[in-house]
């Protein structure tokens, strides 16, 4: 597979600048479709003082730093007093600068789309000790176990500020019909009334539906399999310090193999705000289970 066949790249170089009607029918139809929409001149610039963040030493024992846009709650960092302050306006800063990238990119998503968490990620990844089910350098979709989403899709802007220079390594992989056949057989329905009772016990935010049961379980099934692994379509991209990068990251099987300082932010959006709802995981799903699932 060639990184050609996953990346649209696009001639964007503000978050808040418009985009022609032509770039925006381009990056919607193209994320879609499962391509990966690559911003190569739309960099993030961090203040001076925020240089005092950029080392692993603020995650304590966590991988990533955490904000929410809606509380600005900080979570999975050790930062206290006027280091969590300035993290937290860094991390506002580009959760805001990000939703005004997806409003300007993807206009059809504008009115029914929510903003869930940015981070931080200031950590490696190449080296990192992890359990498989927890390596993101194995090919796998986005699934989250104790927020369920219920069939919304999972919509993630990447930017990276290595001040270094150094590149995001990941692997792309291919489409995500092909990986759901192939796993589909493996993948089972959960018994009725168990999502409710997962929400019940605190084990999950929200009752966890059909789908995301399917996932989490794709999740895994994708990450413990060395013939997936190995075996599989994928193109290996590295996205240049200063770049931008946005996938639908349910969709799209990707793992990160190196790089250092990363800044993303989470959406989420309506199967139904799509313009080809029926390429969405959660449509594809049902096809092949023969069943609703949300």
């Amino acid at each position: 597979m060639s990184p050609c066949e996953k990346l649209i790249d696009l001639p964007q170089a503000e978050w808040g600048g418009a985009a022609s009607s032509g770039v925006a029918a381009r990056a919607s139809a193209g994320i879609e479709a499962g391509q990966v929409l690559f911003l190569p001149e739309l960099s993030f610039a961090c203040e001076p003082r925020e240089a005092a963040l950029f080392t692993p030493a603020i995650l304590g024992s966590a991988k990533n730093a955490s904000f929410d846009p809606a509380t600005g709650r900080l979570g999975g960092t050790n930062a206290s007093g006027d280091d969590a302050e300035l993290l937290r306006a860094l991390m506002r800063r580009f959760s805001d600068a990000a939703a005004a990238l997806v409003n300007t990119l993807l206009p059809d998503y504008r009115e029914t789309i929510a903003r869930g968490r940015a981070s931080f990620r200031p950590a490696e990844i190449a080296g990192r000790a992890s359990s498989w089910r927890k390596d993101d350098t194995r090919l796998h979709v986005d699934s989250f176990p104790a927020t369920p989403t219920g069939g919304r899709r999972i919509l993630r802007v990447f930017t990276n500020v290595n001040p270094n220079g150094k590149p995001r390594a990941w692997r792309v992989g291919g489409d995500f019909e092909s990986v759901a056949r192939r796993f589909a057989n493996t993948l089972s329905i959960p018994l009725p009334g168990s999502g409710h009772v997962l929400a019940l016990l605190r084990v999950t935010k929200s009752p966890r539906s059909a789908y995301d049961a399917l996932m989490l379980q794709l999740h895994d099934r994708m990450k413990g399999d060395e013939d997936f692994q190995r075996g599989s379509p994928q193109a290996a991209i590295d996205f240049p310090a200063g770049s931008t990068w946005l996938a639908f990251t349910d969709e799209v099987s990707h793992a990160a193999l190196a790089g250092q300082y990363q800044l993303e932010q989470t959406f989420l959006v309506p199967v139904a705000a799509m313009q080809c709802p029926d390429r969405s995981p959660l449509r594809v799903l049902e096809r092949l289970k023969g069943q609703r699932l949300a």
